[in-house]
């Protein structure tokens, strides 16, 4: 995050380039993933995320340009063995993604079981860094209390993770204010804090930004640089 500049004064460009432009729908075509990576280049937004089968067409569109491909991995459940995640985050990675968002073992969470936690997103972790790509941690909070994302955080951070996540935007509720806090003071400065799942405005951006985040992940992108209003969903 730009230190110098408040959540409320940032510019169309600069809320831009906090943005994961985002397209995870089963349904979503060639034609779909093609579209929004013109509108990534054409707003400048940090990534576009999308489901491992596009990552070799994403990366091909965005040569050239600053913006950075994301797959996510395990997704939308996380409910898949660690050596399936790692094989998903290698395959990813010779795609072409530049960055991984992985979802934690949520059961693990719950149960507050933090080597099984660890062990996890390590694994995916060096997969990911060994490719040259950072690793996002999503914790799906609509589904843990308090202590558990606690738990998932500190596990995450352990683990040599690059960044938290909020949501997959697939399991009920999405990204929060309190949320956002409470996952900044368990990082602490140094990592990054990715809020996703229903922030669909200009407003709703800046409220989270202000709360720690330092990445936005939404499939609103343009109408948060707009100061419109986006459409239900991730």
């Amino acid at each position: 995050m730009n230190t110098d500049t408040t959540p409320a004064d940032r510019t169309a460009a600069q809320l831009a380039a906090a943005i994961d432009h985002t397209l995870l729908k089963p349904e979503a075509s060639r034609e779909d993933i093609l579209r929004v990576c013109q509108e990534a280049r054409e707003h400048g937004f940090a990534s576009v995320c999308v489901n491992p089968l596009w990552v070799s067409t994403v990366a091909q569109a965005l040569q050239g340009s600053e913006v950075k491909t994301c797959s996510v991995v395990g997704f939308p459940l996380g409910a898949v063995t660690t050596a399936a995640k790692v094989f998903e985050t290698r395959q990813a990675v010779q795609d072409g993604a530049q960055e991984i968002d992985m979802v934690i073992d949520i059961a693990a969470a719950r149960r507050a079981d933090g080597p099984a936690l660890e062990a996890d997103i390590s694994a995916v972790a060096q997969a990911a860094h060994d490719g040259g790509a950072i690793l996002k941690v999503i914790i799906e909070t609509s589904l843990l209390d308090d202590e558990a994302k606690v738990l998932a955080c500190t596990s995450a951070v352990a683990a040599g993770a690059d960044f938290v996540k909020t949501s997959t935007g697939f399991n009920g509720g999405g990204a929060t204010v309190e949320d956002v806090r409470l996952m900044r003071s368990t990082v602490g400065p140094t990592i990054g804090v990715k809020a996703s799942g229903g922030v669909r405005t200009r407003e709703d951006a800046l409220a989270v930004l202000d709360a720690g985040a330092s990445r936005i992940g939404a499939s609103s992108g343009i109408a948060i640089v707009s100061g419109g209003q986006g459409a239900a969903g991730y």
